[in-house]
C-alpha cells in the first residue's frame, strides 16, 4: 500500500509538471497580474498592525509600542460614528439598488438595437462618463447647483425661490445617486450585455413562435437567465458596503460641515481624523473595521444565497 501511495504521488507530481509545461504561455501571461496583486494587495497588509499600535513616525511601524484596541475604542467613543456608519450603509444600498436597475435597463435597451453602428455609438456615449474625473464632474455640478447656477436661474424664472444646495443636506443623497448612475451605469452594462449575448437564441425563436412579445421574452427568459449574474455582482458590491465613495463625495462637496448629516461617510471621517491629528493608528483602525465588516457581510450574504439558490452562490 505504501509503495502504491508513493507511486501515485510521483505520478501526480509528474502530471502537474506536464500540465504546467503544456500551458506555460498562459501562466506566463497571468504572471504580471499575480505579481501586481501580491505587491499592491498582499504585502501592504502588513500595515494592518498600525491599527494596534500607538504609531510614532520616528520609531516606524515595527518600533512603535503596541496599544491593543485603544484605536478602535476611540472610534466608537465618537458621538457621530453611528450616524456616519448609517450614512455609509444607506448610500451604498441606494447605489447598489439603483445602479443594478439602471444597468439592467440599459443593457436590455442596448440589446434591442439592431443597427451595429448605432449600437456602438450609444454604448460609447453611455460608457464615456466612467472615464471623466470626479473633479471635472464637480466643477460642472457647481455651475448647475451654486447660488447663481443654472438650476436656481430656472427656478427663479418660474417664480420660485432659489435653493441653497451647498448648505442644505437633504438634497445630497438624491444628487449622489443621480451622479453615481450617470457616471457608472453605462460601464456596468458591459457584464450584462456579455451575458445576454451568450444566451441561446433558440429560446427566443421558440418564444416568438409561441406568440410571446418582446416584454414577455424579457421577463420570462432574459431576466431569469440573468439571475445568477445579478446575484454575483450584488454579492461583490456588498463587500464594499462599508466603504464610501471618497473620490465622489470629497470632490463634489469637499469638507462642508453643513452637509455632514447626509454626506459624511466612514472614508471622509478617516481622512478628517488623519488630517486633523495625523494619528495613523486611529485612521488605520477605522479602515480595518471597514474591511472586516465587509468581509463578514459578504460571507453572510453568500451563506443566505447558498441556502436559497446554491447555483447563484459565489463559493
Amino acid at each position: 500500500m505504501s509503495k502504491q501511495k508513493v507511486t501515485t504521488k510521483k505520478e501526480n507530481k509528474t502530471n502537474l509538471f506536464v500540465y504546467l509545461w503544456q500551458n506555460k504561455w498562459l501562466y506566463l501571461m497571468l504572471l504580471p497580474a499575480v505579481i501586481w496583486v501580491i505587491v499592491f494587495n498582499y504585502i501592504p497588509m502588513g500595515g494592518i498592525t498600525v491599527a494596534f499600535k500607538s504609531f510614532n513616525y520616528m520609531k516606524g511601524i515595527f518600533g512603535s509600542p503596541w496599544c491593543g484596541l485603544q484605536n478602535f475604542k476611540f472610534m466608537f467613543m465618537t458621538n457621530t460614528i453611528w450616524k456616519i456608519i448609517f450614512n455609509t450603509i444607506f448610500l451604498n444600498v441606494l447605489f447598489i439598488v439603483t445602479g443594478t436597475l439602471a444597468q439592467l435597463v440599459l443593457a436590455l435597451l442596448f440589446c434591442e438595437i439592431k443597427n451595429k453602428m448605432v449600437k456602438k455609438v450609444t454604448q460609447s456615449i453611455a460608457i464615456l462618463p466612467h472615464f471623466i474625473s470626479w473633479a471635472v464632474i464637480a466643477m460642472f455640478l457647481t455651475g448647475f447647483l451654486n447660488q447663481n447656477g443654472i438650476v436656481n436661474q430656472i427656478l427663479e424664472g418660474m417664480g420660485k425661490e432659489s435653493i441653497k444646495f451647498y448648505s442644505e443636506a437633504g438634497y445630497w443623497r438624491g444628487i449622489f445617486v443621480f451622479l453615481k448612475i450617470w457616471q457608472g451605469a453605462g460601464f456596468g452594462t458591459i457584464v450584462y450585455i456579455a451575458a445576454i449575448t451568450g444566451f441561446d437564441q433558440g429560446m427566443y425563436e421558440a418564444a416568438k413562435i409561441d406568440g410571446a412579445n418582446r416584454f414577455q421574452q424579457i421577463f420570462k427568459i432574459t431576466l431569469p437567465l440573468l439571475k445568477t449574474t445579478i446575484v454575483l455582482l450584488t454579492l461583490m458590491s456588498i463587500g464594499n458596503i462599508f466603504k464610501g465613495d471618497f473620490g465622489m463625495i470629497y470632490a463634489v462637496v469637499g469638507d462642508n460641515a453643513l452637509l455632514y448629516d447626509t454626506t459624511d461617510v466612514i472614508d471622509t471621517y478617516v481622512y478628517r481624523i488623519f488630517r486633523t491629528n495625523s494619528n495613523l493608528g486611529m485612521s488605520t483602525a477605522v479602515s480595518v473595521f471597514q474591511s472586516l465588516v465587509g468581509l463578514i457581510m459578504v460571507f453572510s450574504a453568500n451563506l443566505v444565497v447558498k441556502k436559497v439558490d446554491p447555483d447563484s452562490a459565489m463559493f
